[in-house]
């Protein structure tokens, strides 16, 4: 490869990555809310799962998101909800006719039956009789889940819950089949110019890698914090 060629080769490869770097502000938001969303509705699925009339219809919920792939969610929120009359013609359509809030919509509810899963393994795991020692020593309801149940939660689920938010930060790529211009949105828009496939794939890969390994990093620096916070 001569000098020229070499320089092409490097202009190109950093305006490519510039171009994926500035879309990178899209994926990290929409993983952030769709995490925080997700939680949100994993916990009140958990709750739901304690009482009665809860219990049917969290399972459902469950059953329903984990069965089924969520590339074909985000295709039902973002095309088929569109559809729908009352949807379309009403106060919610400027919602729905964004692309980035139908991509939050259909992984929150994925992602929600996967953490709550993980949330009542740990519930579960939980010795009974540490809580109803705590019961015994006359804490409310609110301080046993506050300063018994949520701190041993938390440890016991940080490794698998962990785990969904990697696994939700690279879901964030199929929201580019429904428009959204994320990273991998924007690599396929550089491809269909540049017609530069590997390239153009392996810096967006670059950009994910670094994502997941910074989340990583820092779940395993809370995980120690918390073995060091029980003694172990």
């Amino acid at each position: 490869m001569g000098r020229g060629a070499m320089n092409e080769e490097i202009a190109f490869l950093t305006v490519t990555g510039l171009a994926i770097v500035r879309a990178l502000p899209v994926t990290v938001v929409l993983a952030l809310t769709s995490a925080l969303g997700a939680s949100a509705v994993a916990v009140a699925l958990v709750a739901a799962q304690a009482t009665r009339v809860g219990r049917p219809l969290a399972q459902v919920w469950i059953f329903v998101f984990r069965g089924t792939p969520l590339l074909l969610q985000m295709f039902m929120v973002y095309y088929g909800l569109a559809a729908v009359g009352p949807i379309r013609h009403g106060l919610l359509w400027p919602l729905f006719r964004d692309p980035l809030f139908c991509a939050f919509a259909a992984m929150t509810c994925c992602c929600s039956a996967y953490i709550a899963e993980v949330l009542r393994a740990a519930w579960q795991a939980i010795p009974p009789g540490q809580v109803e020692a705590a019961q015994a020593c006359g804490m409310s309801r609110w301080t046993r889940v506050r300063r018994v149940i949520a701190p041993q939660m938390l440890r016991l689920a940080l490794p698998a819950y962990g785990n969904e938010l990697v696994m939700l930060i690279k879901s964030t790529s199929l929201a580019s089949t429904i428009t959204v211009l994320d990273v991998t949105g924007v690599a396929q828009t550089l491809i269909a110019h540049s017609y530069r496939t590997l390239e153009v794939f392996c810096l967006a890969a670059a950009v994910y890698l670094g994502l997941t390994a910074g989340l990583t990093a820092l779940l395993r620096r809370i995980e120690r914090n918390l073995e060091r916070g029980t003694g172990r």
